[in-house]
């Protein structure tokens, strides 16, 4: 049997996509709008989808697909509950990141502990040739060796994480967010890490429990010297609670690879925002040379093994 695939955004993958090893024809777009969907795919039996959307609306209008291979590790674009009404598959990509995300955490948590920006417009603006001495020290610089980093979410990513923390000489939390689940020896209740954390880095999927985790509660639970990263997804953070809590200073900095919507042509509270304790990047942490060519590989491989009868990374 031949296989129909077709790959609704291919521009978001910037890596060599080899071609499957059985019978198969291939289509590719550069990018796929809402309305373009149903078109593209009616005689599709394989789906590759980054971020263009597969609803329950779309779904049913597609009787030939048998699987949805998303090009990511966040599987929230796709209807999970229609897919499996319907009995599409649907798989993901699993641990290609470990290394890139967490080394684009500690790059902004670095940044900020040690106030890199602040310290560069002053050098820049000629501030160092006007000090009186070697240097100056117009800006707190904060070490992370003794510091504690709470981690929200325990997967690869977490743990990719976690492991440069304890390198770097921090103590680690892992945050338990599940109700009822507090009893693991390796969590702490989610209250008691933001209270008791230096750093808090968020890598946890975006579901309806997780959706708004971080709201103004949770930041005035957070220290006023801590520090907020988000390199999972906007929708964890109440990101207009968050410009507040930047402006007023409930916590020291913060830094973001995600917003809530992207891109976000319709504006965003954290966009406007101008503060050297603050760093906002286009959600591209995942991205490093090597991690997109893994990713692209993983992503036939999981399309390979489906169509052989062994599939992986199912998430339905």
């Amino acid at each position: 049997m031949t296989e129909h695939l077709v790959f609704l955004d291919r521009s978001t993958l910037q890596a060599t996509l080899r071609r499957p090893s059985f019978d198969h024809t291939y289509t590719e777009h550069a990018t796929t709008s809402i309305d373009q969907t149903v078109v593209r795919l009616r005689d599709a039996t394989i789906a590759l989808t980054n971020k263009a959307p597969l609803r329950a609306e779309a779904l049913a209008q597609l009787p030939a697909l048998k699987l949805i291979a998303v090009a990511a590790t966040g599987y929230d674009i796709v209807d999970v509950a229609a897919c499996r009404e319907r009995g599409i598959a649907v798989c993901n990509i699993r641990n290609y990141a470990v290394h890139t995300v967490p080394e684009h955490v500690f790059a902004m948590l670095l940044s900020l502990r040690r106030n890199l920006f602040a310290y560069r417009v002053d050098v820049e603006r000629g501030r160092w040739q006007q000090s009186e001495q070697f240097c100056f020290f117009d800006h707190p610089i904060g070490d992370l060796h003794g510091s504690t980093m709470g981690i929200v979410g325990g997967g690869a990513l977490g743990q990719g994480t976690a492991a440069l923390a304890r390198a770097f000489g921090m103590r680690v939390l892992f945050a338990e967010i599940t109700p009822g689940a507090a009893g693991r020896a390796d969590r702490t209740p989610l209250d008691l890490v933001l209270a008791d954390s230096d750093v808090i880095s968020l890598h946890c999927p975006l579901t309806p429990a997780t959706r708004g985790l971080i709201g103004p509660a949770q930041l005035r639970q957070m220290k006023r010297n801590a520090i907020l990263i988000n390199t999972s997804r906007g929708g964890l953070v109440d990101e207009l609670a968050l410009a507040t809590a930047l402006t007023e200073g409930w916590i020291a900095g913060a830094g973001f690879d995600v917003l809530t919507s992207e891109p976000p042509t319709q504006g965003n509270p954290l966009l406007d925002l101008r503060l050297p304790n603050f760093i906002l990047t286009p959600h591209v942490a995942w991205a490093s040379k090597d991690a997109m060519q893994g990713l692209a590989d993983q992503l036939i491989d999981n399309v390979e093994l489906f169509v052989k009868g062994t599939p992986r990374n199912l998430v339905t």
